[in-house]
């Protein structure tokens, strides 16, 4: 086993840590809330990234169900969930394919296992009549419900292909927002991915039998964590000549910050060891928005009698390190709780004076910090 992989061995630690993906999935919609509120991110921009942040919850609460038992005689056989403690504080990626598999044949295993009603009362007979604890059929319950979760869908898997919304516009030229996500297999986190596009094709993309799949597939193959976003919108720009990439956007949404399950290194880890919070509040999320803009259009020649438009992207001009990122802008935020964004603030320490901060109050609510 990867020495950076660790498993949730302790039933009790796998529940707090589920317990704990629970409550910052519910911060991270209000995040987009209040975003959408300063004029950071349009509706729909929302309403994309709102979808994805409730699939990673629904991801959790289905991984949860499959390691209820986790630690204990009846689970042993199937193991325990292996996080990724140094990069990601996520589950490792194997945990997403494994559970793509099981969703396949989740109506297979469900139609072979014993309602739910009827294991309960089998829990109930042993406990009355053989005043035993019933751990074999906990775990047979547990099993279920991990199976009726994954029935339920609108989950975050590995891979989430390509959708499209339309935004605005008429032939011959519409606008498009296409929306896509992937568990980044390098580094253990959830990446979305937005991308606007004016579509001058005869038919509109979402009907075209034959341009959409091929989009689809493209972004697909192009949703790797280490390639710029100049590199992906200029690859879209030249293979499809009637669809131009407008803006792109990449959210890495990690990594998580816990100083009881994780051991990454740095400025984080320190201000959450010295806050002391108590359970449930010491953590803390990062994330990263890279944003790529269409500054103007050029025409080039296809062919001999023909032109076509091609973007010309604006990389980075304030900071002098577009070519180096390859997006326009970048922006990191963390959200956390009060009392370790108490701590974060006493300390300022390098680097974080231009990290947007999102402080999470005891009553629940969400307020933003520059």
């Amino acid at each position: 086993m990867d020495r950076d992989h660790v498993g949730l061995k302790d039933t009790f630690a796998s529940r707090r840590y589920f317990k704990k993906f629970e409550a910052i999935t519910g911060h991270l919609t209000r995040v987009a809330a209040q975003m959408q509120a300063e004029g950071e991110m349009s509706e729909r921009e929302t309403e994309v990234l709102t979808r994805y942040v409730i699939a990673i919850g629904y991801t959790f609460k289905a991984l949860s169900m499959k390691y209820l038992l986790a630690g204990r005689d009846a689970g042993r056989r199937l193991g325990t969930l292996e996080m990724d403690v140094v990069e990601s504080g996520f589950p490792v990626f194997t945990e997403l394919l494994v559970m793509a598999n099981d969703a396949a044949q989740a109506a297979k295993h469900l139609e072979r296992m014993p309602s739910e009603s009827a294991l309960k009362d089998q829990m109930v007979r042993k406990i009355l009549g053989d005043r035993e604890l019933p751990t074999k059929l906990q775990y047979a319950l547990s099993q279920r419900l991990y199976y009726q979760e994954l029935m339920k869908g609108e989950l975050f898997w590995a891979r989430n292909d390509p959708d499209i919304i339309w935004l605005a516009g008429e032939k011959p030229r519409t606008r498009f927002l296409i929306h896509w996500a992937v568990y980044d297999s390098q580094i253990n986190l959830p990446t979305v991915y937005m991308m606007e596009v004016e579509d001058t094709g005869r038919n509109a993309l979402p009907l075209d039998e034959r341009r959409w799949p091929e989009v689809q597939a493209h972004l697909m193959a192009q949703s790797a964590g280490d390639l710029k976003l100049v590199t992906i919108a200029r690859g879209f720009d030249e293979d499809f000549d009637d669809l131009h990439p407008k803006r792109l956007k990449r959210y890495h949404l990690g990594p998580m910050y816990s100083s009881a399950f994780t051991s990454q290194s740095g400025p984080l880890r320190e201000v959450l060891r010295d806050a002391r919070a108590p359970e449930g509040q010491d953590w803390a999320l990062a994330w990263t928005l890279e944003e790529l803009e269409s500054e103007r259009v050029t025409e080039v020649r296809s062919g001999w009698f023909s032109t076509v438009e091609r973007q010309v992207f604006a990389l980075d001009p304030f900071s002098g390190r577009g070519v180096e990122t390859g997006a326009t802008r970048t922006e990191r935020a963390i959200i956390l709780p009060q009392r370790p964004y108490q701590v974060l603030e006493e300390r300022q320490p390098a680097g974080f004076s231009n990290v947007r901060k999102f402080v999470v109050s005891p009553e629940g609510r969400v307020l933003s910090y520059r």
